[in-house]
């Protein structure tokens, strides 16, 4: 665990691996050698370096494809699915969480209705701190304003957002493509809808009690590399 976590911290050090690092984690696609080269103002090869030591480490993947245009196959490169943890000392705030919700999961339905409601009032709750530490009036906010902050909150939470909005039918397209809660998904499938209720707090915040629909969980299947949502608001 110590030889993992300071060969990670080495590896981060780096302030133009790290930038690269973050740069992976914003595409939600695939990345090539070039790509990143071309970004960094940096040699292919130094940027094949960074991506390599990133890998070593785990937290990045990559495989060889076929790009369609000829020649030989390149090498994508892509988020591991690998968590990364630095704490000093060590804590297990993973195997804390397991045993909180597995400890609210063992009351049934009374137990995921709780989960869920939690989870939508820690969403209002942190929308409503945000705005308040900005020093804002929600009443003057245009949707357009009102959909930006909530990609923000999301952002700050981790989420990965992406954000469609249709002026004309109201209609609003959210995908997050980082779930802050993966590794618990598994064998909790009611963490799901627990996330789901949290984001749907974010919206409830900014819009009133609002209806929040599922379109696809990324734990429904391998071909999901998102999980997707959609809602009406007014205009």
């Amino acid at each position: 665990m110590e030889h993992h976590t300071l060969k990670i911290t080495g590896v981060l050090s780096d302030p133009t691996r790290f930038s690269i690092y973050q740069y992976v984690t914003k595409q939600h696609r695939d990345v090539t050698v070039q790509e990143i080269a071309d970004a960094f103002e940096i040699h292919a090869n130094v940027a094949r370096l960074h991506l390599t030591k990133l890998e070593d480490v785990n937290m990045l993947i990559s495989e060889t494809k076929k790009t369609g245009k000829g020649g030989r196959p390149s090498r994508f490169y892509r988020l591991s699915d690998e968590v990364v943890s630095l704490q000093f000392p060590y804590r297990d705030y993973q195997k804390l969480s397991e045993i909180a919700i597995d400890t609210l999961l063992s009351l049934g339905e009374v137990g995921e209705k709780a989960l869920m409601k939690t989870g939508r009032k820690f969403g209002y709750e942190t929308s409503r701190m945000y705005l308040q530490a900005l020093d804002l009036n929600l009443n003057e906010l245009s949707n357009e304003e009102k959909l930006t902050h909530i990609k923000t909150v999301a952002l700050q939470q981790g989420l990965n957002p992406e954000m469609h909005y249709d002026k004309e039918t109201h209609e609003v397209n959210f995908r997050i493509y980082n779930c802050t809660f993966k590794e618990l998904v598994p064998d909790r499938a009611p963490i799901c809808k627990m996330h789901q209720a949290l984001i749907n707090g974010f919206f409830d915040f900014f819009f009133g009690e609002i209806n929040l629909n599922k379109n696809s969980y990324m734990s429904d299947s391998i071909e999901y590399s998102f999980c997707s949502y959609k809602t009406l608001v007014l205009p």
